[in-house]
């Protein structure tokens, strides 16, 4: 009992701070955000959502690498049979990586504190990390797509 206590108003102080602002961008004291808020917030989401996927893009990674060497176990004829499928998952094995890759390379790099003292250059750099960030999530989720697709049931 003593350990969920500090926990519970941990969680108290977080979720009281989250209140403060409501969904239409302004907090609940009418200031607006501003520019360098609104894109922070939406390089933050384009990351937050690429990243609860990477779970299924790792599993996604692993059943194609199974089935892929499945195949390349397979007797001559039979593994000539399955190379339509083995060109696809060939792909999806590259799509995937990529995607991991991209999401791995844009963390190393990003800088959340990047140009703080200077408003135009912080807006400059978070833009152009918005346009990545939003690249890396559709290389993630259209990757997933295509494993959903050609993987059906296996991951």
């Amino acid at each position: 009992m003593k350990q969920i206590f500090p926990l519970a108003v941990v969680f108290s102080v977080v979720f009281a701070f989250s209140c403060n602002e409501n969904h239409n961008g302004h907090s609940r004291d009418g200031e607006s955000k501003t520019r360098t808020d609104s894109l922070l917030n939406d390089v933050m989401d384009g990351h937050n959502i690429g990243m609860a996927k990477m779970g299924r893009l790792t599993r996604a990674e692993q059943t194609t690498r199974r089935l892929l060497d499945s195949i390349a176990k397979l007797p001559v004829k039979a593994r000539q049979a399955a190379e339509p499928l083995q060109g696809k998952l060939d792909s999806l094995q590259k799509e995937l990586s990529y995607a991991e890759f991209a999401m791995n390379k844009w963390m190393d790099e990003f800088n959340v504190d990047s140009a703080v003292d200077n408003a135009k250059d912080r807006i400059n750099y978070l833009e152009e990390e918005k346009l990545k960030v939003t690249k890396v999530k559709e290389a993630i989720l259209g990757s997933l797509q295509k494993a959903d697709s050609l993987l059906k049931d296996r991951i």
